[in-house]
């Protein structure tokens, strides 16, 4: 495997493991502690959760790893294309993160206001919770949008490195992400509902198809790489 093969396999990998964290972790591991359960849980009425929830936390930190890590392994290509977006792209990537961050805190502050606060305030632990949706939702749901939709979308597409029709995904799924997440800032339409969760499917498919197809095929041959593999070398005679 050669240098760049490599290169292309890892942001592949990382691509996949954004999957592999971020759904489980909101989806099942946080689900005690969100939504209507928040409630019965803060009072000490639910069943203790701090086992599910520390999980899911763990698995959001391996997310932010994988997050900034998809763009710190793809920047020393993408800067030959484009080192402003490339360097825009690592920042939004850092930006999610930080969203992200401060949402699985404000969960695993929960754990902490249940277990010490004796009668804790229901509306406190709703708040927790409101943060973590509020970051849910200005993170991954629209400085992702900026990101991996239009940024990473249009490096990959000036750039050739992956097939110029699976980047348009991502550079309508970026718009789309936007704009579902403005609308639902502003109370337009609510939040996980079908307008928004339509708008989602181009870029998780984007997403998910760059990871998939960088893991099997790696880079296409791009001016973007050229110099960047060893030269071949004859046969011996």
């Amino acid at each position: 495997m050669t240098p760049l093969r490599r290169t292309a396999s890892i942001a592949g990998w990382l691509f996949i493991a954004t999957f592999v964290t971020s759904i489980p972790a909101q989806l099942i591991f946080y689900a005690p502690v969100l939504g209507d359960a928040n409630a019965n849980y803060v009072t000490g009425a639910g069943a203790d959760a701090h086992a599910s929830v520390a999980m899911g936390a763990l698995l959001e930190v391996l997310l932010i790893i994988a997050n900034i890590g998809t763009a710190i392994v793809l920047f020393p290509i993408l800067k030959r294309q484009n080192e402003t977006l490339s360097l825009g792209y690592v920042a939004a990537r850092i930006i999610e993160s930080t969203f992200i961050a401060i949402g699985l805190l404000s969960l695993l502050a929960i754990l902490t206001v249940r277990e010490d606060v004796v009668g804790a305030n229901v509306a406190f632990g709703r708040s927790l919770v409101a943060i973590h949706d509020w970051t849910f939702l200005l993170g991954p749901g629209w400085v992702v949008g900026v990101g991996n939709g239009l940024i990473l979308g249009y490096l990959m597409y000036s750039s050739g490195l992956v097939p110029r029709g699976m980047t348009w995904l991502g550079l309508v799924g970026g718009p789309l992400i936007i704009i579902s997440g403005t609308a639902v800032l502003f109370d337009v339409i609510e939040p996980a509902s079908t307008a928004q969760v339509v708008a989602t499917i181009p870029e998780f498919f984007w997403e998910l198809s760059l990871g998939f197809y960088l893991i099997i095929k790696g880079f296409k041959p791009s001016p973007v790489t050229a110099g960047l593999e060893p030269p071949a070398t004859a046969a011996p005679m």
